[in-house]
């Protein structure tokens, strides 16, 4: 009986959070939600974390029969001149999801900005004076973005993709269960070994499903517990893991 890894993460915040971060992503207008491509981009989200056998929450798959409806419904053709006018006063099958939208992204920012004040009233320090003759010497800053849950999602996605094309056609399956502890330990020592950071997918050196998925389950507990951080210069980059120690704003 083959073993089968499920996980709850707890950096989902729900199928809102989902379809904000495919609209900052892509660079969506909300007043004006393209459905048919944010509905193919959500559901390789959730093809994606099926695949991965995460435990998914009831309120994912709502939100994927809904997206999948209101496609539908905007793929119907135009109305009739004679109905034109009616259609006029139907509300836009969109509307609905655009105020949720609007109002989850509210607090969300809001709620961001509060961590932000709590994060800066624990940094406040002082310093001596600078030589302002080292000030020439020194390196630029690099700020690339902490790389969210929906972004290794999106990483997943590309590896498993790839390894489907890659994969020989006939191969010998064997069995290939390993500790997501043991698992743990590993990435850790291979990525101590590049303080300037390993790309995520030379962490999948192996390409059998079992090891993608424990790997990914071992990096998820290792971010939890702020050991690892995944970082991305820029949206469609690759993703840079470092230990927290390392990490570019360390």
């Amino acid at each position: 009986m083959t073993k089968s890894y499920q996980v709850k993460v707890e950096g989902f915040e729900g199928p809102l959070d989902l379809l904000l971060h495919l609209i900052n992503r892509y660079e969506i207008d909300i007043y004006d939600i393209p459905v048919s491509q944010i509905t193919d981009q959500y559901m390789h989200y959730i093809h994606t974390m099926k695949e991965l056998e995460l435990d998914l929450a009831s309120e994912y798959l709502v939100m994927a029969a809904t997206l999948l409806a209101m496609k539908s419904q905007m793929l119907l053709p135009n109305p009739t001149i004679d109905d034109a006018e009616e259609a006029e006063m139907e509300e836009d099958p969109r509307e609905e999801l655009m105020r949720k939208l609007i109002e989850y992204r509210k607090y969300k920012q809001a709620a961001e900005q509060l961590k932000e004040k709590e994060l800066d009233a624990n940094r406040i320090y002082t310093r001596p004076p600078m030589n302002k003759d080292e000030l020439g010497n020194e390196p630029p800053e690099i700020n690339p973005g902490e790389a969210s849950v929906y972004d290794i999602i999106q990483a997943m996605g590309k590896l498993l993709s790839r390894s489907k094309t890659t994969a020989p056609q006939d191969t010998k399956i064997q069995k290939d269960e390993i500790p997501i502890q043991m698992r743990m330990e590993e990435i850790l020592n291979q990525v101590d070994l590049k303080k300037e950071g390993t790309s995520f997918y030379d962490l999948f050196e192996k390409k059998t499903r079992p090891h993608i998925v424990v790997t990914f389950m071992a990096l998820l507990e290792l971010m939890k517990s702020n050991e690892i951080t995944c970082v991305q210069q820029k949206h469609f980059d690759d993703l840079i893991v470092f230990k927290m120690e390392d990490a570019p704003w360390s």
